[in-house]
């Protein structure tokens, strides 16, 4: 199930489907391998259930990105959550590290998803960041 959307072939997306699939499963599943190592990274939480339900919401959105991209149904569907989870998860990491809520390592975090979407934006030649003009 792939084709072109306004002339856009999102095919092209399924590289970084792969590669935020991929980023999403790993850091989702974190805090279920160890709080301790978690926290290290993140500093302290005190509402670790959010922090679970976050993880595993993730780990649901890379999974799913994984799996269309691995069976190329790259929908436009599978490609604006894959846009709209980056630019959510990037907003809530900056807004969040300048109120002092989170730690500053989640700006790391953030610039990862402004990654992410530059490269969808490229692959599929839309926005600032897209592929120049071939002809």
């Amino acid at each position: 199930m792939t084709g072109s959307v306004g002339g856009v072939e999102i095919e092209d997306a399924r590289p970084v489907l792969v590669a935020q699939g991929g980023y999403y499963a790993a850091t989702g599943v974190l805090p279920f391998v160890s709080r301790r190592a978690f926290e290290a990274v993140t500093g302290p939480k005190r509402e670790w259930w959010l922090v679970q339900t976050v993880g595993l919401l993730v780990t649901v959105i890379g999974a799913a990105l994984l799996v269309a991209a691995r069976r190329g149904r790259t929908s436009p569907e599978v490609v604006g959550i894959a846009a709209g989870s980056a630019a959510s998860l990037a907003v809530i990491d900056v807004v969040h590290v300048a109120r002092g809520r989170i730690a500053p390592t989640y700006l790391a975090d953030a610039a990862i998803q402004v990654g992410l979407l530059s490269a969808l934006a490229r692959r599929l030649g839309t926005g600032p960041f897209s592929r120049p003009d071939d002809g």
